[in-house]
């Protein structure tokens, strides 16, 4: 079953990609899913975004080495190559990049995975930490096509402030 954020968001989705319901593409832990309008190879490129609180002291990486050792225990291999701190104090956040190599449906994948994991603070309660990620995942070949796509999108990525729905 799909998850919802612990706080709500609004972002803006780059042409070429179109959102699907988390349960129906098989991402049923995301609280938001986009696909890209062009599969490569039989593999459609997506964004997912899922969060958590975080009231606990577990730093950005010691967060972002969780992912990692989460995507392994599903038997993928997973090579850490890019980790970055990005933001500032206010507003910290990381980016890390992976490349991942599994089997989907009996074919072997070899994807890359951006990860950007953003952490917000309540101004009223600075111990309510809320975490949220956000996820590229595509092939080898889209992926210099497609990063400019992930971050235009993670730019627009905001707390949402209005009672709006």
């Amino acid at each position: 079953m799909a998850t919802t954020l612990p706080v709500p968001i609004e972002f803006e989705l780059p042409k070429r990609w179109r959102a699907a319901p988390p349960d129906e593409v098989g991402a049923p832990g995301a609280a938001f899913i986009a696909l890209h309008s062009r599969p490569d190879a039989g593999f459609t490129a997506n964004i997912t975004i899922d969060g958590e609180y975080r009231p606990d002291s577990v730093t950005l990486p010691e967060i972002a080495d969780g992912s990692v050792a989460r995507l392994r225990e599903t038997g993928a291999s997973v090579v850490l190559t890019d980790r970055r701190e990005m933001g500032s104090a206010e507003a910290p956040g990381l980016l890390q990049k992976l490349a991942v190599s599994t089997t989907e449906g009996g074919t072997l994948r070899d994807v890359v995975q951006t990860q950007v994991y953003l952490s917000l603070l309540d101004v009223a309660e600075p111990r309510s930490r809320v975490v949220i990620r956000l996820v590229l995942t595509c092939t080898h070949a889209q992926y210099r096509e497609i990063l400019g796509d992930f971050e235009e999108f993670v730019r627009t990525v905001r707390p949402r402030t209005g009672t709006e729905q």
